[in-house]
């Protein structure tokens, strides 16, 4: 039955995103194409507004490098601000002394600060001890947001240089970046707020309360605007948690609803964003494609974790676990009562797969190979939905390699949507396909060989402990921010190292993204031929998921073999 009661859930998960993927998808495509929707009467004077404080000509587009140059100085310039707040937060409001007892050091609020802007929300510190309400709000509440929008504003600039010809322009970074803020993301954290208030998530500015336990303890209760900094944490592909225990504490995820609703916020742009792709460039079909490929390995994830999770330990075989219907049995470490294997299954493989570590359930304390499913979904270089705007330029990058390599094949240009991957195309394609490796494995070689890198292993040694190493620095690339807990991140070594990795996974993919959309750009559109290669359709679709595993395999099977896989074949399950 608790499978049954799973699978349900799954089930009605991936219907809701399905049927949510086209009426969003058209929604963007108006949006960022500054056609009518029905918010304008309250959006349109807003963005006015901003656009005349801010001194921006909505109608001067920029090149793709002046594109880039603003989305890495709106980065630097919201790092600079939100790590001025960490640094001098007990001089501002809502400093409560007695509790918030963990300080911040300058190389952990550098993290913190650059960790927030880049979307990956990293959390080396615990939120209700370390972070004031001022902090949670004006800091990171507002990077979630901000941080969030320059990276679908991103998306979108890619997006509309693949479709176009002849242009040398991507649009403009402070239009995409305000509609992206004021259509997209603000009417659907108010929404989603009211919702998780409705669910029993507080949001309030009101002092810690301090109750006496049946047993005679001080318990200490923190409060605070959490419905807020919750909903953009989630619609917002960022995760930091307002509590340590993120997802999992009852304040931000009480009840397997709110957990639904907030694996929803996750999915729903990344998803709908291929729609939005199809429709931009003329090619619907193309946009399908790619939504059911990431379904593809999204559903696979959730087999294989279920599946490794429901079955436990081999140590407990022969220990009758399931004494009740509703008894979930399995694998019950670091995972929630309230959401059981089913629920925590699914937030696991939603997160890992996009640039969201809004977790519930520990992942260190997965099955071997259940942990190890969560590593390959960021290793696959998080395409599958992904982040705002990167998932779907990393699916296109990973297509841009399939269409490659089939054109090798039969002797042939390679073309994509009418365009030839010439040079300058295959140069933004290999930047890009090789950013990941050359950062994870050398960072990851660094800390198993030094002993700044080893003293983080509190707990696990052994092929363990080089997992948690190595899913650090995957999770910093793909600005995810999942870890294992067993791992000591909060020291000089790992702040400052997870940095450079933070910063290579946003910077170092959005950078040659927009140069490979105004490569493609500046071409004209050919027409289609007997033999062009078609790249919506089934066999193509097979050829990228293909693709897709074998160049993961390529850079990554070796270290995988070193921890995951070489635990599984020491230890068991």
């Amino acid at each position: 039955m608790p499978d049954f009661y799973s699978a349900a859930q799954y089930l009605l998960f991936l219907i809701i995103v399905t049927a949510l993927v086209k009426p969003l998808g058209g929604y963007m495509e108006r949006v960022f194409s500054r056609k009518p929707t029905k918010l304008d009467r309250v959006c349109l004077p807003v963005e006015r507004t901003i656009y005349r404080i801010t001194f921006v000509d909505p109608d001067r587009e920029m090149t793709g490098r002046e594109y880039a140059v603003c989305f890495v100085l709106f980065g630097l310039v919201g790092t600079i601000l939100l790590y001025c707040i960490l640094r001098t937060q007990q001089f501002l409001p809502w400093f409560f002394p007695r509790y918030h007892t963990t300080p911040l050091s300058p190389d952990l609020a550098l993290n913190t600060a650059i960790s927030f802007s880049t979307t990956t929300t990293w959390q080396a510190y615990a939120g209700e001890n370390t972070m004031t309400y001022f902090s949670q709000m004006a800091g990171l509440c507002a990077q979630n947001f901000l941080a969030g929008a320059a990276g679908l504003a991103v998306g979108v600039a890619f997006i509309r240089g693949m479709s176009r010809e002849l242009s040398d322009t991507l649009g403009n970074f402070w239009v995409d970046l305000t509609r992206s803020l004021v259509w997209i993301l603000l009417p659907g954290a108010l929404i989603g707020a009211l919702l998780l208030v409705w669910q029993g998530v507080p949001l309030n500015f009101n002092h810690y309360s301090v109750a006496t336990t049946v047993e005679g303890g001080r318990q200490v209760i923190p409060q605070g605007p959490v419905a807020a900094l919750e909903i953009i944490k989630n619609l917002g592909t960022n995760g930091g948690g307002f509590f340590n225990a993120n997802g999992a504490h009852p304040y931000e995820n009480p009840t397997p609803l709110s957990n639904f609703l907030e694996m929803l916020a996750i999915v729903l742009i990344p998803a709908a964003l291929t729609n939005t792709f199809g429709r931009m460039v003329g090619q619907p079909r193309q946009g399908w494609l790619f939504y059911w490929v990431m379904v593809l390995f999204f559903c696979l994830g959730l087999v294989f974790v279920h599946h490794f999770e429901q079955r436990g330990n081999s140590a407990f075989r022969n220990v009758d676990l399931k004494h009740g219907r509703l008894q979930a049995g399995g694998n019950m470490e670091g995972k929630e009562v309230r959401f059981g294997i089913g629920s925590s299954t699914l937030t696991a493989v939603v997160t890992s797969n996009t640039a969201t570590g809004s977790y519930n359930s520990m992942p260190d304390s997965y099955s071997l190979l259940g942990g190890m499913v969560l590593l390959a979904n960021m290793l696959l270089g998080e395409l599958i939905f992904g982040g705002l705007g990167s998932g779907l330029y990393s699916m296109v990058m990973a297509t841009a390699i399939a269409v490659f390599l089939a054109g090798l094949m039969v002797g042939r240009t390679p073309e994509y949507l009418g365009k030839k991957i010439g040079p300058p195309e295959n140069k933004m394609i290999m930047l890009y396909a090789l950013a990941a490796p050359v950062c994870i494995l050398p960072l990851t070689a660094i800390a198993v060989s030094t002993k700044a890198g080893l003293s983080g292993l509190t707990v696990n040694t052994g092929p363990h402990g080089f997992t948690g190493i190595l899913f650090a620095y995957t999770s910093c690339f793909a600005n995810n921010g999942l870890n294992f807990a067993s791992l000591n991140a909060n020291t000089p070594f790992y702040n400052l190292t997870t940095v450079v990795a933070m910063l290579a996974g946003r910077f170092g993919l959005a950078i040659p993204a927009l140069g490979m959309a105004i490569c493609f750009a500046r071409q004209r559109n050919t027409p289609a031929t007997s033999g062009t290669l078609p790249t919506h359709s089934l066999p193509f679709a097979v050829l990228l998921a293909v693709c897709l595993v074998i160049m993961a395999a390529l850079s990554y099977l070796p270290a995988l073999s070193l921890g995951p896989v070489l635990e599984r074949l020491l230890f068991g399950p």
